[in-house]
């Protein structure tokens, strides 16, 4: 991937009015996501009394939309406008958590109705996260998508730092369902900021749908599917990638589902204590944030990626020696230094994606690796809540880091071994031609890289 030169302005990317709408609702929704992360599994296990198990299952379907609509999300964001997406997945949303906390006011509060919100809510995610992805590069130029995708990334780190400590000390002082009664503000907020934002130029669906000298381009709606499928199938990098973090997402996600259970059923924490210690996640994708371009600049895109994956994600084996008083500091030191690493990676990669797929077909390529690397999560909540229940939770959790760690071996291959910077264009074109031209010093993406 290429790079550019120059001093920027002071703030940046900030001084440009959408962009900086659409990172101020983003980062405020972020924050009201990640006190819900703690807020669901707290209410289930405070309020619900729910079992190890049962917490898996929620888990799980908060990421059972993306196997359903996770491939059909991506032609239709490539159709529809990303902005309107996004609005109207950020109301729904809203709705659906602001339901939790009326129905437990109410004394209706069941399992089955947060499932419910986990299902709906995940589905509005699926097309939110695949707009946002195709609508980001409208607001931006190709030279600054390193840098819009490290503010924003760098201030959902923040929020994820800020929400599960606030999540926590909300749920101690008022109730765990209030927790998502914030969250519900926040998706408000977001819509209204995304109600100023405007493109400074043609997102990729809209150019997508321009006559061309062959006259209008239609195909239907499973052509684009597969069309954006094969893409990624065929091209060795967007496969590898998506392979590696469909098994890291896997055994990641089960850990994430027991991680509560883990530290209030096993460790004996408050839930403000909680709240503190799945914080620090947050603290190091803010560090990733802000050492990736150091990285990048120094080791190129392809050996950061690796260095952070290989060196920084193995500190997760630390979290299961975690115990009462001072052997917390265990999950400090690993969560804080297996998170950086993830972070670097998240920002290498969602940045090539932007810059690395062919016009028109953003939303498809982002969708289809979401499909099969989020595809993975329900299968892995549940992996987690079985193991959790059949034997204990300390040990399902040295299996499941386990494997994340091992995870990272996929990346060793001879594409991504062999070269400093990932590249700037697809191999393969997207009917499968040859395409080994490089792309112009213009179309070329920031030198600092970037998913969910």
């Amino acid at each position: 991937m290429g790079g550019v030169s120059g001093r920027r302005r002071f703030g940046g990317l900030l001084r440009q009015r959408s962009f900086r709408l659409l990172w101020t609702g983003e980062t405020i929704s972020q924050l009201g996501n990640a006190m819900a992360l703690v807020g669901v599994p707290l209410v289930a296990v405070t309020v619900l009394h729910a079992s190890t198990f049962t917490v898996g299952v929620l888990a799980a379907a908060a990421w059972l939309p993306w196997l359903v609509i996770g491939l059909p999300a991506g032609a239709w964001v490539d159709r529809w406008p990303a902005r309107r997406v996004m609005i109207v997945c950020d109301v729904i949303s809203a709705l659906l958590y602001a339901s939790v906390p009326i129905a437990a006011w109410a004394g209706v509060l069941t399992t089955w109705l947060l499932v419910a919100v986990q299902l709906a809510g995940g589905a509005a995610s699926v097309l939110f996260m695949t707009a946002y992805q195709v609508y980001l590069p409208s607001l931006v130029t190709p030279g600054e998508l390193i840098e819009g995708n490290t503010k924003m990334q760098g201030s959902a780190s923040a929020a994820a730092f800020a929400g599960p400590s606030l999540a926590g000390l909300v749920a101690q002082w008022l109730g765990a369902v209030t927790a998502l009664l914030c969250n519900a503000v926040s998706f408000v907020v977001s819509a209204v900021c995304l109600l100023g934002t405007r493109g400074r130029r043609p997102g990729p669906a809209v150019a997508d749908r321009r006559p061309t000298t062959a006259g209008p381009r239609r195909t239907t709606l499973r052509r684009e599917i597969a069309d954006g499928l094969l893409l990624v199938l065929r091209d060795p990098y967007l496969r590898q990638l998506s392979l590696f973090w469909a098994a890291a997402n896997l055994a990641l996600t089960g850990y994430a589902a027991l991680l509560v259970v883990f530290l209030v059923r096993v460790i004996g924490l408050t839930p403000g204590s909680v709240g503190l210690l799945t914080a620090i996640p947050g603290i190091g994708g803010i560090l990733g944030a802000l050492l990736t371009g150091r990285i990048t600049a120094r080791y190129g895109t392809a050996r950061g990626l690796l260095l952070s994956t290989l060196c920084a994600v193995p500190f997760g084996l630390l979290i299961p020696l975690t115990g009462p008083g001072p052997r917390l500091a265990f999950y400090v030191a690993g969560s804080l230094v297996a998170c950086t690493g993830i972070a670097v990676g998240n920002i290498v990669i969602a940045a090539f994606r932007q810059s690395y797929s062919p016009p028109g077909m953003c939303g498809r390529v982002t969708a289809t690796m979401r499909f099969l690397i989020f595809g993975t999560s329900p299968a892995g909540a549940l992996l987690g809540g079985s193991l959790g229940t059949w034997l204990g939770v300390r040990p399902a959790l040295w299996i499941l880091l386990g494997a994340v760690t091992l995870s990272g071996t996929l990346l060793l291959t001879p594409a991504l071994r062999g070269r400093r910077d990932l590249p700037d264009r697809p191999l393969l074109a997207a009917g499968g031609a040859a395409d080994n031209a490089r792309a112009p010093a213009a179309q070329a993406a920031v030198p600092v890289p970037d998913q969910r």
